[in-house]
Formats: structure tokens, C-alpha cells, sequence
């Protein structure tokens, strides 16, 4: 039977190398964050009338941009660092204007980053800090309109549930060993079959 998984060959595996992503550590922090203020703009369609109805907010891309980015080793605990940032969480608003025109503009949640995380030792490729982030907002109401550098600033003060997860990564060259290729089994195309159920059926009744 086919399988998508390696199959073993009772032999000794040979050793490739491969180019991959090494997470060296990785943590999670999740909050709750209560009247925060947003300022929103990007919107569609243009000019919407208000006052704004908030209807719901979510995260638009599952990266966050970390900035303000300095990390610290520490003397006292081996191979970790303090890593402070502010984290770039981008949100996407869906509102009703005054005339029930539904519309949609783009907003940044920012939040203070203070961890402590295990770094690799120094070397010639460096490692990175990535942020992985999912966000919701249920509740929020629209607060008002302000222009900064002409710009337009719908501002909405939300409540907003949060997940980040936290990466030290880097690009490297893995030897690894192997049991060869995957085995790829064929496709299977769905058909529907209209008859299905009518020709299993005896031909005559099975009590006379």
C-alpha cells in the first residue's frame, strides 16, 4: 500500500545535506489587551460617513514586525539573552458607516516585547528573531477622526485577544541522514456517482 511517510529498508541511511530553518528556541505569550486605542486608515471604499460601527477586527497576516529590536546576553544564565522589541501586529477593521455602507481599513496594534530566550553562540550567519502572531477583537467601538500629515485616522478603541510566538532562527545547512525519496501515491480524482447505492441492489426482492 502506498504511503506518503519514508519507508525503512532495513539499511544503513545515507546522508545528505539540506538548506532549512533551525529554530534554536521558541516561546509563546498570549494576552488579553483591554481599550486599546487604533488608529485606522487605508480605508474601502474612501470618505465613509460617520459616525463608524465597529463590527469585528482581526489580524490581516500572521507576521509580525518586530522593531526598537536589542537583545542582551546575560553573564548569568548560559547561552540566553534578554530580547526587547516592539511588536508590529497588523489588524484589519470591518465597520458600518452611517449609511450601512459596509467598508474596511487596516490599523497596527504595537506591543512592548521583554523576554528572555536561549541564543546560539556567535557566528559568522547570524540569527534572527521572528514574531508569528494571531489576534481578534469581538468588542470595540469608533472614538473619532483626527489628520496627521494629511492623512485621515479613523480611531477605534477595541479589546483584543492575542497570541505571539516567539522564534531564534537561522538559515543553515543540515546533514541528516535518510531512507531516500517519499513515495507519492497517485492522486485520486472525486467523482460522484449518481448510481451508487442502485446497482449494489438484488435484482429481485430477497424474500419471496
Amino acid at each position: 500500500m502506498a504511503t506518503n511517510n519514508f519507508e525503512r529498508t532495513g539499511q544503513c541511511p545515507e546522508k545528505v545535506c539540506i538548506q532549512a530553518k533551525r529554530v534554536f528556541d521558541a516561546c509563546m505569550k498570549q494576552v488579553s489587551l483591554q481599550q486599546i486605542a487604533i488608529q485606522v486608515s487605508d480605508v474601502t471604499p474612501p470618505n465613509p460617513t460617520t459616525p463608524l460601527r465597529f463590527v469585528s477586527s482581526r489580524s490581516s497576516s500572521t507576521t509580525g514586525t518586530l522593531t526598537n529590536l536589542v537583545v542582551e546576553r546575560l553573564p548569568e544564565r548560559h547561552n540566553c539573552g534578554r530580547v526587547q522589541a516592539d511588536l508590529n501586529v497588523p489588524l484589519e477593521f470591518t465597520y458600518l458607516d452611517a449609511n450601512n455602507v459596509e467598508g474596511t481599513g487596516q490599523g497596527t496594534l504595537v506591543l512592548p516585547i521583554d523576554v528572555v530566550m536561549y541564543l546560539p553562540e556567535p557566528s559568522v550567519i547570524p540569527y534572527q528573531i521572528e514574531a508569528t502572531v494571531s489576534a481578534i477583537s469581538p468588542e470595540g467601538a469608533y472614538t473619532g477622526t483626527e489628520v496627521i500629515d494629511d492623512i485621515t485616522y479613523y480611531i477605534f478603541t477595541i479589546n483584543v485577544c492575542l497570541t505571539v510566538i516567539l522564534k531564534v532562527t537561522m538559515d543553515v545547512a543540515l546533514v541528516v541522514s535518510t531512507f531516500g525519496y517519499a513515495q507519492i501515491p497517485p492522486s485520486q480524482d472525486y467523482t460522484q456517482e449518481v448510481c451508487s447505492g442502485y446497482f449494489e441492489l438484488p435484482l429481485y426482492p430477497q424474500n419471496s
